[in-house]
């Protein structure tokens, strides 16, 4: 399991697999409904738009897939030069933003695919994961060592970022870990920081203290959601696994 996302309100939750596969699940249960097939290879990235009609994916086929999540057709490919890894749609899901191991963000006009996206290319590794921000006004991206707030209007840079508040980019935490984490999340109501890496270790976000350990997973901890409403949390592993 390498990336999963839930809807606004939490009534579905999407993952993948290294086997080419998208699951759609139920939210609250994660009960399986139905599966997408059509990548060649390992998909990196997914998530859902705002009311759950659209689904996008990144692969290691080098491209991004859109599509029907109803019915499960696949609307529209989106090639790339190398691996994509993060996909996110606006909230009107009129675009598309991509990004991958060849260091570019790409926003692709799904009304009109066939055009060339709009690229940012300031990274200098791959992007690991990239998201609209600010009502699309921004972007934040990170690849292995920054995380960087780009202007939309403009394409360029804005500051690089660690755990800040969005539009002031005023710094506001640090949480020390004694391994390396891959997926960290924090909680809707800003309670706890989910955490997932060789395991999953949940923190009190407001003194930073480590309150739980959890050592479910066979295998390292890709992705961790909080769902919407904050009852629970996701974990996606390296084991084939989904964990609620």
């Amino acid at each position: 399991m390498v990336d999963l996302a839930f809807t606004p309100y939490g009534y579905f939750l999407i993952s993948t697999c290294k086997d080419g596969k998208l699951m759609l699940r139920q939210g609250d249960t994660g009960e399986c409904i139905g599966a997408f097939g059509g990548h060649k290879g390992a998909v990196w990235g997914a998530t859902l738009n705002k009311d759950a009609t659209k689904a996008a994916t990144a692969a290691a086929d080098f491209t991004a897939k859109v599509w029907d999540a109803v019915t499960g057709d696949e609307l529209m490919t989106l090639a790339h030069k190398h691996i994509v890894r993060t996909v996110d749609f606006t909230p009107e899901s009129n675009y598309l933003l991509t990004g991958g191991q060849d260091k570019r963000l790409c926003i692709y006009d799904l009304n009109k695919p066939e055009a060339e996206p709009k690229e940012i290319s300031d990274h200098t590794s791959g992007s690991k994961k990239a998201l609209w921000c600010s009502e699309d006004k921004q972007i934040l991206s990170a690849d292995d060592k920054t995380a960087r707030l780009w202007d939309h209007a403009a394409m360029i840079e804005e500051k690089s970022v660690n755990f800040n508040i969005t539009v002031s980019l005023e710094p506001i935490k640090s949480f020390e870990a004694p391994a390396t984490i891959s997926s960290a999340f924090l909680h809707p109501q800003k309670k706890f920081l989910a955490a997932g890496g060789e395991d999953i270790k949940l923190y009190d976000y407001n003194t930073g203290e480590a309150l739980e350990y959890y050592k479910g997973h066979l295998g390292p901890i890709h992705c961790v959601r909080f769902s919407p409403d904050g009852e629970l949390y996701a974990s996606g592993s390296e084991d084939g696994t989904l964990r609620l």
